[in-house]
């Protein structure tokens, strides 16, 4: 299985992280996908894919909930990383009309831009739309067009905007909100099938049943992927282990293993 989006370099699991990816392996996880946040995350991610190198992989962006009246400074800050060295892609990018609507417009330019770089650079968005699916298809509609590709990570919507962003070629990240009993995101990915789908956890975020409300950690994916099988009896662990995986190594340009 590849975790696709996990941010763990945050100081949640400062003290065992270690562990953590020991767990990750154990759990049958080849790979871990780590989103950007903003410049104070950039080190200590890192260092990370540094000492777990070709299994920690980083992306480099700016989180729209770093969005603010600096924002244009922090932009060239992530424009100045890309022609230092490569990443496997521009993330974690957005928008997010949950906690502050604020600085919405400034969330949507940084947005653009960092669709931008990403076209330059031939690699992938992983977009953050909390609240704001529907704003952000729009927004990703005419970089569709151009070949963005990507992943509308920690998705929660409903039918049609599924079907909206999967015709655009872009991908669902699905994780612990799949388990979660009230969410309806179950019935949603249900209709909608397994085909287009990635694996995520978010960590340190939105753990799975039966673990929600304690740390979340990359091992966890497997409850994500039982969760999926549940929903699609007729289709096996192993065959679902392997759509979502040959989604992730197509857009983070891995090598797949022929054995899987």
């Amino acid at each position: 299985m590849i975790e696709t989006h996990a941010h763990i370099y945050l100081e949640e699991f400062s003290e065992n992280v270690d562990a953590v990816i020991a767990r990750a392996k154990d759990a049958g996880v080849d790979h871990i996908f780590m989103p950007n946040i903003d410049g104070t995350s950039v080190e200590s991610m890192m260092m990370l894919e540094e000492k777990h190198p070709g299994y920690c992989h980083s992306m480099m962006g700016l989180h729209p909930c770093s969005v603010d009246d600096q924002f244009e400074i922090k932009l060239r800050e992530v424009e100045d990383w890309f022609t230092k060295r490569k990443f496997c892609a521009v993330g974690e990018i957005g928008t997010d009309l949950y906690w502050d609507k604020t600085f919405f417009e400034q969330q949507k330019e940084a947005f653009n831009f960092q669709c931008e770089l990403a076209l330059k650079y031939d690699i992938p968005v992983v977009i953050h739309c909390r609240d704001s699916i529907d704003e952000t298809i729009e927004l990703v509609s005419p970089f569709s067009s151009k070949g963005l590709k990507g992943v509308f990570h920690c998705f929660t919507g409903d039918v049609r905007q599924a079907n909206e962003i999967t015709e655009m070629g872009f991908l669902l990240g699905v994780g612990g909100v799949l388990t979660f009993k009230n969410s309806g995101l179950d019935k949603v990915i249900a209709e909608v099938g397994f085909e287009r789908l990635v694996l995520e956890t978010d960590s340190p975020y939105l753990s799975p049943v039966p673990h929600r409300g304690k740390r979340n950690e990359p091992s966890y994916i497997r409850l994500v992927a039982e969760k999926l099988v549940s929903l699609f009896p007729e289709s096996s662990f192993n065959e679902i282990e392997k759509k979502t995986t040959e989604n992730a190594s197509t857009l983070f340009k891995l090598e797949l293993d022929n054995g899987l």
